[in-house]
């Protein structure tokens, strides 16, 4: 299913990445700690995480993720928000639980 469509069907707030909303994504990952998700996210993925640093945004192009969600009303840091722009990484957010969300989502992917 398409980012675009992902989000707009789980109503994410989007916070950048406008540019790649267009990409498919294929699964679900969740985590936060960053060590574990650059070792088991997989391209494609949609990344759910309460973190918001610049090192989620550095994961998350590692991994290629298909975009990442900041669930439970979390917020970017402005350096994290700038990279994010800059990579054009599609980073969205969410008052939402990651439990929440992956429910969500099984039910579109």
């Amino acid at each position: 299913m398409k980012v675009k469509d992902i989000a707009q069907k789980l109503n994410l707030t989007i916070i950048s990445g406008e540019s790649n909303l267009e990409r498919e994504a294929e699964n679900c990952f969740i985590g936060d700690l960053l060590s574990h998700v650059m070792s088991h996210a997989q391209s494609g993925d949609v990344w759910i995480t309460v973190q918001g640093n610049i090192n989620v945004i550095a994961v998350a192009s590692l991994t290629d993720c298909a975009m990442v969600i900041i669930c439970e009303g979390m917020k970017l840091d402005d350096a994290a928000l700038k990279k994010a722009h800059l990579e054009e990484i599609p980073v969205f957010a969410s008052e939402k639980s990651a439990y929440n969300l992956a429910c969500e989502l099984k039910e579109l992917l």
